[in-house]
């Protein structure tokens, strides 16, 4: 039996009526449990929330929202708990909502190509699911294996694949969705086009912000006819990424074209022993599908461009077995990276691909000055980085240079003409480097919007913006203490 007095004095009350409505088998306010989701897969930021609601329908979810809203309690959705920003980062005294048992999929509809899941739905269930009618569901990121659809939605996720086939969004027809005051609408549908606002748009990619979602509408894709995948090893990072921007200023456009580093390299070959060509500076995994012969013509083209790239080392996938060992590297990156260093901090940016050789030397030379590494993978089809800066947790200092140059490696991003994140979010971690992208007039903008589905604030607060706007102020500038902001829901800098 959970014990009630465990729950900190402000959601005590609002912990009795949740017990009530969903359950007192899935309301957790003892201290021990309530430590379990402190985090998300970012551990470097905690805060012990104040009750978890473990949901298992649509019904527990909408009784948990309005109950948060009656109360004035912010609230946080969870999935799977793998994002890398801290977007499921819990709010002291607020309810965590987790929706990981939500995981309801199915039936495929291959006549039609999509399939209504729930957003516990684990990414990789969905192309097993749909593998039998020769479809698939295009984005597939690292932790496909674990992460789940509904914070796939959240962040926006990519993949691998994302260089032709797009992100989460082009893969959502709609989306049924929890409104902050617990009324529930419906975004998007089954129809590829809907007239009016595209509040489905808005919704994927919100992180949490403006509701939660109960039920999903994927679309599926064709399993294309022929799958080729080439590893090729070169002695310097320059000719790697050289060979990106040869690759599609020849007009061809391939599933994915992944890169790694020496120190990437080093720590898959000592996780899963993945066979990568010995002395290489960096790997490109490129893969191409589509047509036979259109495969099998293209192919040809990309090693020709690699060796004229002085490429050392070409080699092809024989079969699934060989195509699968060969992302086994890739895709086992970011764990297999605790091999070679006690800690580390995964930073997600995008650069133009063709400054990816200026910015890989930019980050070397700022991790040499403070005297840290940096492990380089990324999906450099489409230059979104993924540099994970490592450091040794038990030397003090490190972790905040670690995080300060993660920061930097951001800044660079932007000052190269990128973004601060390809498909992580931005959560709480990036929230502050927002207002060194964006104008502040850019952000009011964005959070017009958030204002619109959650004037209370209450849904993910202190995620995405540097100074949330405190909905119920007039514009212009700020007089007196707007009664939100005194609650502890909002901060103004």
């Amino acid at each position: 039996m959970t014990a009630v007095a465990s729950a900190p004095a402000g959601t005590a009350v609002l912990a009795a009526r949740l017990r009530q409505a969903v359950g007192a088998e899935r309301v957790l306010t003892d201290h021990a449990q309530l430590r379990t989701y402190e985090c998300d897969g970012l551990a470097n930021f905690r805060v012990t929330p104040g009750v978890v609601v473990l949901a298992e329908s649509r019904q527990h979810v909408v009784d948990t929202v309005r109950l948060c809203a009656e109360a004035g309690v912010p609230f946080v959705a969870r999935g799977s708990g793998t994002g890398l920003s801290g977007g499921a980062l819990p709010v002291a005294e607020g309810v965590l909502l987790v929706l990981s048992r939500l995981r309801a999929l199915g039936p495929v509809d291959p006549d039609n190509a999509r399939v209504v899941v729930e957003p516990g739905v684990i990414n990789l269930w969905v192309t097993r699911d749909a593998t039998p009618y020769d479809l698939a569901y295009a984005p597939d990121p690292s932790s496909q294996q674990v992460c789940s659809i509904g914070g796939n939605v959240a962040e926006n996720a990519g993949g691998a694949h994302c260089l032709k086939y797009g992100f989460t969004v082009n893969h959502v027809l709609g989306a049924e969705v929890v409104l902050p005051d617990g009324s529930v609408v419906h975004l998007g549908g089954t129809a590829p086009e809907h007239p009016g606002y595209d509040l489905l748009g808005a919704f994927i990619g919100s992180e949490g912000t403006l509701g939660v979602a109960t039920s999903l509408t994927l679309r599926l894709v064709r399993v294309p006819e022929a799958v080729q995948t080439m590893l090729v090893g070169f002695s310097s990072v320059e000719d790697a990424a050289g060979t990106v921007s040869d690759i599609i200023a020849a007009g061809i456009l391939p599933a994915a074209i992944e890169m790694m580093d020496a120190l990437a390299i080093e720590a898959a070959e000592a996780a899963v022993h993945c066979g990568y060509p010995a002395g290489a500076v960096a790997v490109l995994v490129i893969e191409l599908d589509g047509p036979q012969v259109e495969v099998e013509a293209q192919f040809a083209q990309v090693e020709q461009i690699a060796l004229a790239r002085a490429a050392f080392e070409t080699r092809i996938a024989q079969d699934a077995a060989e195509r699968a060992l060969m992302w086994k590297g890739r895709k086992s990156a970011f764990a297999a990276v605790g091999r070679i260093s006690p800690a580390y901090f995964v930073q997600d940016g995008v650069i133009p691909r063709t400054k990816l050789p200026q910015v890989l030397a930019e980050i070397d030379r700022m991790a040499a000055e403070v005297g840290l590494r940096v492990a380089n993978v990324f999906h450099a089809g489409d230059g979104n980085l993924h540099p994970l800066v490592l450091f040794d947790d038990a030397v003090e200092g490190q972790a905040a240079d670690a995080e300060e140059l993660a920061g930097a490696i951001l800044e660079l991003c932007i000052s190269s003409g990128g973004s601060i994140t390809g498909e992580h979010g931005v959560g709480f971690e990036k929230r502050h480097k927002m207002a060194v992208q964006f104008t502040p007039e850019d952000l009011d903008t964005m959070q017009l919007v958030r204002c619109a589905f959650d004037p209370e604030g209450i849904a993910n607060p202190g995620k995405v913006f540097p100074t949330p706007r405190l909905c119920g102020e007039r514009p212009g500038p700020r007089t007196g203490e707007h009664p939100v902001q005194a609650a502890g829901l909002g901060e103004v800098f």
